[in-house]
């Protein structure tokens, strides 16, 4: 299919997609965060039955008042609406209401979620998936890589009335309602780790000195990543800052020698890892970052009786989770099940956890199943 990269091609879309008010429109965007530092759409993919399948170059044009108009009236049918919502709306695109095929697929406990798996579940059809980690800032773009894009978007109407009719059948229609609804206006965090803990192999840093060098590194590398918009393992690699950090201390010839051979800015890395390892003590990072509540991980050592209650917990909200065929972090996200458990000592009453947990984000289906086998767990033991 051709790109639409003028004006006057989306507008007579939109006139034609607009005769038909009441249809959803399928949406989907193509990023580049492999190859790119931001998160801005490179491609956007829309379609409704009566306009057919528009696929819109973002880099040509502000997205047009018409068509931010007509999108914001409608529902949207998207596959993992979170990974494509922030960069829409970067582009002014907003919808009035959400269907997730990705999310509508984990309710209803199926078991590969993926839109090529959901596709083939609900309609037997096998998508082409070759493309999906493409570098979709390039321009042109190949007409292979426009025909995997109009896929995505081909049948996304069609599979949800299938799931629509299975959350009907299940009783789960107003949950998925809910879901979807909290998707759309929840706050969409960065869509790659803001910080430098979330180094791949920190772990094996062992000194604050080590530590302050990866830290200042991670810095430079994200400066440079954002000023020439490169994803941030194209300008050094997570392993290399580690490796070189490791060795920091011991000098610069030792630092060299951990960098890979070719890699450029060497004078660059060394500066930064000197500044990290030349600081006062009192501006060392901490060697672990400090958390709220602790890790979990370290609760049967250091806080057995938190420890003691979570698996209880846990293992109750696993179990309805089970019977309601889902994942269980679906039913209840464990990060805020955590939070509840170190909080709470002793079990309140069923409606004080329905409180509490609401007060956390769980949504009402979420805290009308999840509170009463809390309850249960933690006053019916033996």
């Amino acid at each position: 299919m051709p790109v639409i990269d003028r004006i006057q091609p989306l507008l007579a879309w939109c006139e034609a997609a607009a005769t038909a008010p009441e249809e959803p429109v399928s949406v989907d965007a193509e990023r580049a965060s492999s190859y790119r530092y931001s998160s801005r759409a490179y491609l956007v993919q829309l379609r409704t039955e009566a306009a057919g399948t528009a696929l819109i170059d973002p880099l040509a044009f502000p997205m047009p008042g018409t068509l931010i108009k007509l999108l914001a009236g409608r529902e949207w049918v998207l596959h993992s609406a979170g990974q494509d919502l922030p960069s829409l709306a970067e582009l002014g695109l907003h919808p009035a209401a959400l269907f997730d095929t990705e999310l509508a697929a984990r309710l209803l406990g199926m078991e590969r979620v993926g839109l090529g798996a959901v596709v083939e579940d609900t309609l037997g059809l096998h998508l082409a998936k070759e493309h999906s980690a493409a570098d979709w800032s390039r321009r042109p773009l190949p007409e292979g890589w426009l025909s995997y894009a109009a896929l995505d978007v081909e049948v996304l109407v069609e599979v949800r009335e299938v799931l629509v009719e299975r959350l009907r059948a299940a009783g789960k229609e107003d949950w998925a309602r809910q879901e979807f609804e909290h998707e759309r206006t929840r706050e969409h965090g960065p869509t790659r780790s803001s910080s430098w803990r979330g180094l791949h192999g920190l772990g094996g840093l062992r000194s604050t000195r080590q530590l302050a060098a990866a830290r200042e590194m991670w810095n430079r590398r994200d400066q440079i990543a954002s000023a020439e918009d490169l994803s941030p393992h194209r300008v050094i690699k997570d392993r290399d800052i580690v490796a070189a950090a490791k060795e920091a201390p011991r000098g610069r010839e030792a630092f060299d020698r951990a960098l890979p051979a070719k890699l450029r800015r060497k004078d660059t890395w060394w500066q930064a890892a000197r500044t990290g390892i030349e600081l006062p003590p009192a501006h060392l990072p901490e060697r672990s970052e400090r958390s709220y509540p602790p890790p979990h991980k370290l609760w049967s050592k250091k806080y057995p009786e938190v420890a003691e209650r979570y698996q209880l917990v846990r293992t109750a909200v696993g179990e309805r989770a089970e019977d309601l065929e889902m994942p269980p972090e679906n039913l209840l996200q464990p990060a805020l099940l955590r939070h509840w458990v170190w909080e709470h000592e002793q079990a309140p009453e069923e409606t004080e956890i329905a409180e509490q947990l609401t007060a956390l984000g769980a949504r009402p289906w979420q805290v009308e199943q999840a509170a009463p086998v809390i309850h249960r767990s933690l006053t019916e033991q033996d």
